[in-house]
Formats: C-alpha cells, sequence, structure tokens
C-alpha cells in the first residue's frame, strides 16, 4: 500500500513586496518617491535616462515601471517601446507632472497600462502599482477622459500627433505653458531659460503650425486638450 503524497504546487503564488523601478530625471523625485512606497513597494532600481532605464529594466525585470513621459533620450515612450522588443509583459505604469491628452494617450499607445499624474498620494500610488502589477489599467479620473475620447474619436489622435511632431520637445513645453496663460517671464522662470529664447521658441512655434499669435495657440491647445 502505497502512501499518499502531498501536492505539488507548480507556480506559487508571489510573495513578498512587489518589485518596481522608478525612472525619473531628477534624483529627488526618485528618491521622495521611494521614501514613499517603501512600506509597501520593493524600489529594485532606479534610471534617469532611457539607456539607463531599458538596461536596468531588462536586468531586474520588475513587477511594474514606474515611469516618467519626459526625459533625456526620448523619454518614456521609449523606454517603453525598446523594453516592449525584448520583455512584451512588462508592465508600465506612468508618473508624470503633465496632464495632457498628448502625453496620456502616447504612452498608452505603446504599452503602458495607467497613468497617473505626480500629485497623487502615497497609498493611492502604491495600490495603483497594485492594481497594474495584476493587469489593471489604472488612470487618474480626469486622464481617464481623454484616453476614452481618443479611442470614441473626440481627440483626432493622428492629427495631434502630425502636428506635434513639427515641435521640438522644447517648443512643446513653452507652446504648453503660453496656452495656459503664462507670461513670457514666468515661462522662462519655470524653464530655466531666458526671455530672449521664450520669444525665440513662440515664434518657431506659431510659424510651424502656422497661427498668427498666441490666443491662436491657446484656442490650438485647448481644442487638441493639451492644456
Amino acid at each position: 500500500m502505497t502512501e499518499p503524497t502531498e501536492p505539488v504546487e507548480t507556480n506559487p503564488a508571489p510573495t513578498g513586496p512587489l518589485r518596481v523601478v522608478v525612472v525619473d530625471d531628477h534624483a529627488m523625485f526618485r528618491a521622495g518617491v521611494r521614501s514613499e512606497i517603501d512600506r509597501g513597494v520593493q524600489v529594485v532600481a532606479e534610471a534617469a535616462d532611457v539607456p539607463s532605464a531599458v538596461k536596468a529594466i531588462t536586468q531586474t525585470r520588475p513587477d511594474v515601471v514606474l515611469l516618467d513621459v519626459h526625459m533625456p533620450g526620448g523619454g518614456g515612450v521609449e523606454v517603453i517601446k525598446q523594453v516592449l522588443q525584448a520583455l512584451p509583459e512588462q508592465r508600465f505604469l506612468a508618473l508624470s507632472v503633465s496632464d495632457s491628452a498628448e502625453d496620456v494617450i502616447s504612452v498608452i499607445r505603446v504599452g503602458a497600462r495607467g497613468y497617473v499624474t505626480k500629485s497623487i498620494a502615497a497609498d493611492e500610488l502604491i495600490d495603483a502599482i497594485r492594481r497594474v502589477a495584476e493587469g489593471d489599467a489604472v488612470f487618474s479620473p480626469r486622464l481617464a477622459g481623454f484616453v476614452l475620447d481618443a479611442f470614441s474619436g473626440a481627440i483626432d489622435v493622428a492629427s495631434v500627433d502630425e502636428d506635434l511632431d513639427r515641435l521640438s520637445q522644447r517648443e512643446r513645453e513653452v507652446m504648453r505653458l503660453i496656452a495656459r496663460g503664462y507670461a513670457y517671464k514666468e515661462v522662462a522662470r519655470e524653464l530655466f531659460i531666458s526671455i530672449k529664447t521664450v520669444e525665440t521658441h513662440v515664434s518657431s512655434v506659431l510659424r510651424k503650425l502656422q497661427l498668427s499669435n498666441r490666443h491662436q495657440l491657446t484656442r490650438w491647445a485647448t481644442d487638441r486638450r493639451l492644456v
């Protein structure tokens, strides 16, 4: 008579905290995120630009990548594209100061599972990370509307992309601030550039978009939900 054997668990459920890579070009912000989420999440690596982010993610294979949208070397979109070529199941949660429709749609189109803004509370961020790790899609309430509008056709994504492709990253930053009503000196202070440089960028944006003044620029950006 044979003795009964214990069942063998071939795929045990993961235990311990979720493993996360934090990607942002500001060291102080990365440190702040680490300290805020360390009670529920293990930060296994940090990165400040596209090449270091791709390397860190492919080496550590975290449960979730917490990813800023705007960084040197191509930004969050480029990180997602490069990583998914090697790790197609990798999950990304965008965490950005930007709440523009363009930024939200661009990272979702290439494979991010969610997008939240940097004003999110620590507990909410930990919950968002957990939900993305489990396969859910997570968005800050206002940003979810952008995604729904894009899929419903309310926002002409192709047209937005084509127009914005004409602008450099710095021109996009200047355009958004001007459209939000910032004065030239306020834009200069926000972006750490001279007023003369702001004027040059605004002139270039108006020329590339075939607009005549900042009032038309504000209307153009508002219509496309970029501000």
